[in-house]
C-alpha cells in the first residue's frame, strides 16, 4: 500500500496537466491493485474537495461524483471510509457542505454528543449545535 497525496488525486481527477496526469493516471489506473491500493487519507481528501471547489470552482455534485468515484475505486483506500459515505450522503441530499458533515460524522465516530459551531450553514446538519 502507498499513501496518495492530494495532488495525485487532482491530476488524475482534472487532467490539467499532461505530464502529471498522464502519471496519475498510470498509477491510479495500471499500477495500483486491489493486493496492493492506495491509502487516501482523510485530510488528502478534504484538500481534494477544497481545491475542486475553490480553484475548479466545481459544484457540489459533481464534487460528489468524484468522492463517489474515489468511494468506489477498488484499488484505493479511504481512511474513514464510513463517515465519508455519511459526508457523502449528506452532500447528495443537500444538507450541508462536504466539510462540515465530515466533521460531524468524524465527530460522532468518536463519541461527541454534539459539536459547536458559529455556522449556521452548518446547523443543517444533525450533531451540531450554535455555540
Amino acid at each position: 500500500m502507498i499513501g496518495l497525496d492530494t495532488n495525485i488525486l487532482l491530476r488524475y481527477f482534472t487532467q490539467d496537466d499532461p505530464v502529471q496526469s498522464y502519471k496519475a493516471t498510470v498509477l491510479i489506473e495500471q499500477r495500483l491493485t486491489e493486493q496492493s491500493p492506495g491509502f487516501v487519507t482523510i485530510v488528502a481528501l478534504a484538500e481534494t474537495v477544497w481545491v475542486l471547489e475553490r480553484f475548479y470552482r466545481l459544484k457540489k455534485q459533481e464534487i460528489a461524483v468524484v468522492i463517489e468515484r474515489i468511494l468506489g475505486a477498488n484499488v484505493l483506500l479511504v481512511e474513514h471510509e464510513a463517515e465519508v459515505a455519511t459526508a457523502l450522503t449528506a452532500v447528495w441530499e443537500g444538507r450541508g457542505s462536504f466539510a462540515d458533515a465530515l466533521i460531524a460524522a468524524l465527530s460522532a465516530k468518536a463519541g461527541c454528543s454534539r459539536t459547536v459551531t458559529f455556522d449556521r450553514k452548518a446547523l443543517r446538519l444533525p450533531g451540531f449545535e450554535l455555540l
